[in-house]
């Protein structure tokens, strides 16, 4: 009964898709887009990971850039720091270039978009 009792668990499990495993590559350079509000002018930049650059009044650092497995729909995801020239953080978090309204850096100067990782 304990064994049937498991089967079923595992039926369950596979048919709502716990079980799926997601794959990431990781890459060693992010391409980000951003925008100065102010000018209304964009400029796509690359910044290798772990690395902090300087952009007019705001500095990037790129912590993580991850691709999805190349099976799966593609899809970029970065996780960026950005601060303000004085050194305050104004954004920390994942970016996700297919759904960039879900964590965006909502600043009322510069907005930063995830193009690509390679």
């Amino acid at each position: 009964m304990k064994r049937i009792f498991l089967v079923f668990i595992g039926f369950i499990v596979a048919a709502i898709g716990i079980t799926d495993a997601y794959a990431y590559t990781e890459r060693k350079t992010a391409t980000l887009r951003v925008m100065n509000k102010a000018a209304g002018k964009t400029q796509t930049i690359d910044i290798p990971v772990g690395q902090r650059i300087e952009f007019e009044k705001i500095s990037i650092l790129v912590r993580s850039c991850r691709q999805t497995d190349p099976f799966e729909a593609e899809n970029y995801y970065a996780f960026i720091e950005i601060y303000k020239s004085d050194g305050g953080k104004i954004y920390g978090n994942w970016m996700n270039r297919n759904n960039p309204g879900d964590t965006p850096s909502q600043n009322p100067d510069y907005d930063v978009w995830v193009v690509k990782c390679e």
